[in-house]
């Protein structure tokens, strides 16, 4: 018997995280006089994701039972045929997602007791990561565009206050307006998609535009001619590519992590930049009829796959290498979008929330037990000091580098297959990327966790941020190679900087030791570490070959094979990590690691040698491909130079000069010359009339053309 779905539980899924962030928001800060303290505040935040959590688990028990719900709740208004709406779709798409959200903002919020415990923003803190879950979740149980719009800015506008949360910080106000501004390029593609649909079809809802796909993908855009379905897709993609951080939009990702660690993790893992890729696989009944849009998303997905894993390996902060993981990552579910493996994208979406979420925390712990220190140069043997932090981030590298039996290995394997077998246009360039994606993964990774958890301890000391005075010992070359020049080490200082003013410490001085973090803190990192090692094995055969997503996820698979490929050379989750331990990505990946291991803790000369050698390369990766610099003269410069032309002929020249002072000017003298005739004498008056009347019978009766 089908499990049944109450639409008014549904309601409490967004509602109670909205209303616990209300409380901390509003009654525990100066807003209403500090009403309610921390502990109230984290309490009902924590409750309130918590409660959304076990209804959201209850969904997709009732959704594996064949449960499923569409209907609106709410009619906001109706102009002419057209209804908007809030409505929940509740299928096994957004009930998964629903489950990921609200089970990793709950690890979130958990750690953020520990990691925010001596932040003046605690409660504020609270308020926004819980309203940032209450948007993620608005956008997931959508049914409608109306909605999914709704949540898709919301969680931009939650993003640019999290990542400024400490607004003190130039950095900080930089990276959340860089980060705002970006998004809305991508939303204004996004919202262009959507006014196609509507145009074409007179509604907002999924279900109304799903059934007219076969009819949209005859019609043209008017006026221009464009095929409209092809212009909707790319259109709606553009705003994925901002929200899922696609190159060449990628470039405000990275510095989101001025933000706090637990909202990195939050953005990073579980909503925003996973929005994008739900988004796509939600509309797949769109996508799968426009093969142009599907070739644009498999190379924008390739492109930022290899390139931006690149810039990972060069980073010292480590945060920022965590943050290079993601983009790239993200470009591995792209790139399965655009192959049509939906379901393999979205696999790969949920197990790389948890691993992805527990690098960060293990990051954030990392950096409590440094006092704040976030170079990775300034670190080494944490292991023993940090049992716990070390063997779930080990863990957690494990998945990311597509480990077999890891989670990671089964979504990144399927996404490499399913690419393999694709005959797409841009397909052939995209399986080199993800194939070559793999040995950089696993070297920036595992760079990363050896110069953190392992080798010479290089915390405490008195030349820790001299660029000038690493050349103590064969570890110290290693720093060198890391890139330790002005520009490079001018964000992080800056950053070290800050946080010392914010937390009155930075770094160990000498003769202190790390320490472990707090329960409350590596609780959620066990937690995490669990669903990082086991849930692939469980779940690839249900998500892709077990008819999870039927119904739900649109492939055709006479035009695009690649799903049924895989799904008969599929044997099951045990044959498929055997198979893996001799099939090429697994030895790229270990490949990877034994570098990383060589350059890093047997002979460091060897990276300082690629640094010397390569010098030009690390430049142009130390830039970000220059991305920024272009971006800023570019587009920031057009837009400062437009609005300076604006400005001087637009403004001052023609409104102010011409039209304002001009009609003045020109008033002035008129009056002038009508002034001379003002004299006071009666054949003044009276030939000025004479002209005038003169001039009448000139201008109506022109008798010189007769």
């Amino acid at each position: 018997m089908a499990g049944q779905i109450n639409p008014n539980l549904l309601l409490a899924v967004p509602l109670a995280p909205l209303v616990g962030s209300a409380i901390a928001g509003l009654l525990g800060t100066k807003f209403f006089g500090n009403v309610v303290g921390r502990k109230v505040s984290h309490t009902a935040t924590i409750l309130g994701v918590f409660v959304a959590m076990v209804i959201s688990i209850m969904t997709l028990m009732n959704v594996l039972d064949g449960a499923t719900y569409n209907g609106d709740v709410y009619t906001w208004m109706t102009i002419g045929t057209m209804k908007m709406s809030v409505g929940f779709q509740i299928d096994a798409l957004s009930a998964m997602m629903m489950c990921v959200v609200t089970s990793v903002s709950l690890m979130v919020h958990i750690y953020t007791i520990g990691y925010m415990a001596e932040d003046d923003g605690y409660n504020r803190f609270f308020s926004y990561i819980s309203l940032f879950t209450f948007s993620m979740l608005m956008l997931v149980m959508s049914n409608n565009f109306l909605q999914l719009f709704f949540g898709w800015e919301a969680v931009g506008l939650v993003s640019y206050l999290l990542i400024g949360f400490w607004y003190t910080r130039p950095t900080a106000i930089f990276a959340n307006m860089k980060a705002f501004l970006v998004n809305r390029v991508g939303d204004f593609g996004f919202i262009l998609g959507i006014g196609l649909l509507l145009a074409a079809t007179g509604s907002m809802h999924y279900g109304d535009t799903f059934a007219k796909a076969n009819e949209l993908a005859g019609m043209t855009v008017p006026g221009l001619g464009w095929p409209l379905l092809t212009a909707a897709c790319i259109c709606l993609f553009i705003g994925a590519m901002g929200k899922s951080a696609q190159f060449p939009l990628h470039v405000w990702l990275p510095d989101s992590m001025e933000g706090p660690t637990p909202i990195s993790a939050l953005i990073h893992a579980a909503t925003m930049v996973t929005a994008g890729i739900f988004m796509v696989s939600r509309m797949s009944p769109l996508f799968e009829l426009s093969d142009t849009a599907l070739s644009f998303i498999i190379v924008i997905g390739s492109i930022t796959a290899l390139f931006m894993g690149f810039l990972g390996i060069i980073q010292n902060d480590i945060k920022r290498v965590v943050a290079y993981s993601t983009l790239s990552q993200l470009g591995y579910m792209t790139v399965a979008l655009g192959v049509s493996a939906y379901n393999v994208a979205v696999f790969h979406l949920m197990t790389h929330a948890f691993f992805k979420a527990l690098l960060f925390l293990g990051a954030g712990s990392v950096i409590i037990g440094m006092h704040h220190d976030q170079d990775m140069r300034n670190m080494g043997g944490l292991r023993k000091y940090m049992p716990i932090t070390w063997i779930t981030s080990l863990l957690g590298s494990l998945a990311l580098i597509g480990t077999p039996f890891f989670a990671g290995f089964y979504s990144k394997d399927s996404i490499i297959e399913a690419v393999h077998e694709s005959h797409l246009w841009g397909s052939g360039f995209a399986y080199f990327a993800v194939v070559a994606g793999v040995f950089i993964t696993a070297f920036y990774s595992f760079r990363m966790y050896f110069l953190v958890f392992h080798g010479k301890e290089r915390f405490g000391l008195a030349h820790a941020h001299d660029d000038h005075a690493h050349a103590h010992d064969a570890h110290d070359q290693a720093k060198a190679a890391h890139g330790h020049d002005a520009h490079a080490t001018h964000d992080s200082d800056a950053h070290h900087e800050e946080e010392e003013d914010d937390h009155g410490h930075h770094g160990l001085a000498p003769g202190q030791k790390p320490h472990e973090s707090p329960l409350v803190v590596t609780l959620p990192l066990i937690l995490l570490a669990i669903p990082s090692v086991v849930i692939g094995f469980f779940a690839i055969k249900p998500m892709l070959y077990g008819g999870f997503f039927n119904n739900v996820i649109a492939i055709n698979a006479e035009r695009h094979p690649a799903m049924e490929k895989l799904a008969e050379e599929f044997d099951g989750p045990l044959q498929m990590a055997l198979h893996g331990f001799t099939s090429l990505p697994f030895w790229l990946a270990l490949a990877g690691v034994v570098a990383a291991y060589y350059c890093y803790m047997i002979n460091p000369r060897v990276p300082a040698w690629f640094y010397a050698k390569l010098r030009p390369i690390h430049t142009l990766l130390d830039n970000k491909y220059y991305m920024d610099k272009f971006n800023e003269v570019v587009f920031a410069g057009g837009a400062r130079g437009l609005g300076k032309g604006l400005w001087q002929v637009g403004d001052r020249a023609l409104i102010d000069g011409l039209v304002v002072n001009g009609s003045a000017k020109l008033v002035g003298w008129f009056s002038s010359v009508v002034r001379t005739f003002q004299t006071g004498y009666i054949y003044h008056y009276a030939f000025v009339m004479i002209l005038g009347v003169l001039g009448t019978l000139l201008y109506f009766f022109p008798f010189w053309h007769a």
